[in-house]
């Protein structure tokens, strides 16, 4: 077996427990996935099946969430997964939010919450935290937001949903803090779905039900590139044959950079192209 799926991780789970379940369904150890989603999270993990892993790093970065939050209240994971404390009895209102959005859009540098799976010399952040040595001087990253949009917002109840759109790295839950920060009243995350990832959407995602079968996966197997946003090269026999030893060809066309091989609508190589020749990285044959 070849190719991507789109996967739609349920709440409760870890994300390597999705590629376990794959893993067992297919008899396939070759399987991996992109963008790590919380056990709290739910929505798009996009998996490679086979020597499709090894494209991965090649699929687009940016991604889509809908987020829920419970304004009035703040946890050390910044979700209700962790220790969750109420603020106070101030209730915020839809013109306040309203105001505050703006502020989280665009290019911005966050840091990532001290429970998470980033490294701090050479360690886990999350290990440090649950030893209770969280660093004072985590480095922030750069990152975009594309959109912050109000979904709905219950004043009875304080709960804030927005729907964000986000480039790589980008931590929801951070956002979430930092908007119950800007309020002055504290919010956590309840919710995390994302609804995209990697050129793929929520609305075509494979369910893991209990009866998901071999076939099920089949079916929704499909060619990466359909999401893979790079040059194609077409080869001939000749230049099949070098692929086939990992050896260089003369570039016939007009292409430069990281290209994708290709032969009858199908993923052969990844290959690094200049004015000159074509040479293969990563063959997959």
């Amino acid at each position: 077996m070849f190719g991507f799926l789109n996967v739609n991780k349920p709440s409760g789970i870890t994300s390597h427990k999705v590629i376990s379940i794959l893993r067992k369904l297919t008899g396939i150890k070759q399987i991996g996935h992109a963008g790590t989603l919380d056990p709290l999270a739910s929505g798009v993990l996009p998996i490679a099946i086979g020597k499709a892993s090894k494209l991965i790093d090649y699929l687009e970065e940016d991604k889509a969430y809908q987020v829920g939050m419970y304004l009035g209240r703040v946890s050390d994971t910044y979700d209700t997964e962790g220790k969750v404390e109420e603020t106070g009895e101030r209730k915020v209102t839809l013109e306040e939010i309203e105001v505050i959005l703006p502020k989280f859009r665009g290019e911005t540098k966050q840091v990532p919450p001290a429970f998470s799976a980033v490294h701090y010399n050479g360690k886990r952040l999350y290990e440090l935290a649950r030893s209770g040595n969280i660093p004072d001087d985590i480095p922030s990253r750069d990152i975009v937001i594309y959109k912050n949009e109000l979904i709905s917002f219950d004043y009875k109840n304080q709960i804030l949903k927005l729907d964000i759109e986000c480039s790589k790295g980008t931590y929801i839950r951070t956002i979430v803090n930092d908007i119950g920060q800007e309020l002055g009243c504290g919010a956590v995350m309840f919710e995390l779905i994302r609804t995209k990832s990697s050129g793929m959407f929520l609305k075509d995602a494979l369910i893991l039900s209990d009866n998901i079968s071999i076939e099920d996966i089949k079916s929704a197997l499909f060619n990466p590139l359909g999401v893979l946003k790079m040059q194609t090269y077409e080869i001939n026999e000749y230049e099949y044959n070098k692929l086939l030893n990992g050896n260089k060809f003369k570039n016939r066309k007009n292409v430069k950079g990281d290209i994708l091989l290709t032969q009858n609508n199908k993923v052969m190589s990844l290959a690094v192209a200049d004015s000159e020749v074509i040479q293969p990285k990563k063959v997959l044959l």
